[in-house]
């Protein structure tokens, strides 16, 4: 073998090199966001199971859907902090699937119900604030998400315990 010859095959060699180095960094990547997501979704459970959030949801999802603003802050500073903590808790889990930190698809499997149900009963109140204070960015984000939670809902969503009740833990 001459040394053309060598350079040539040190070239492919150096060549096919690369091409693995790209391709192994691209499952590098992927595997890297899907922990990513799957780390968002773990924080995401642990989030809404703490004490305050369930005082919270006990205040607010007792209240009749669709109530005027003013009758809700008729209800006093409890139902107001109840109403503030479950905003805050959905504003900022709006705005982290738009940013893509958090899974759409995690959301509504795991919460969507609950911020669709929630956000019936809190949006007279909203609406309110955001006209008596002129501020359209109050919960905002709180109202995007539970609006695209509607629009990938499926028109009738089955309970888990129905949808998976074949399920079987694969071996």
């Amino acid at each position: 073998m001459d040394l053309q010859t060598l350079s040539q095959i040190a070239e492919i060699g150096g060549f096919v090199a690369v091409v693995a180095a790209i391709i192994f960094g691209m499952i590098q990547i992927r595997e890297t966001q899907r922990q990513r997501h799957d780390l968002a979704s773990v924080e995401l459970v642990r989030s809404f199971q703490d004490s305050e959030f369930t005082a919270a949801f006990r205040i607010i999802h007792s209240l009749p859907e669709d109530m005027p603003g003013s009758e809700f802050i008729a209800k006093g500073s409890d139902h107001i902090d109840a109403a503030l903590l479950i905003g805050i808790k959905y504003e900022t889990m709006g705005l982290l699937v738009f940013r893509g930190v958090v899974p759409m698809d995690a959301v509504q499997e795991l919460i969507g119900g609950v911020a669709i149900t929630l956000w019936k009963r809190l949006r007279p109140w909203v609406l309110s604030i955001r006209e008596d204070q002129s501020d359209e960015l109050f919960l905002e984000w709180y109202q995007w998400l539970v609006e695209r939670l509607e629009e990938h809902s499926p028109e009738k969503t089955e309970p888990a315990f129905i949808k998976h009740q074949n399920w079987a833990l694969k071996k």
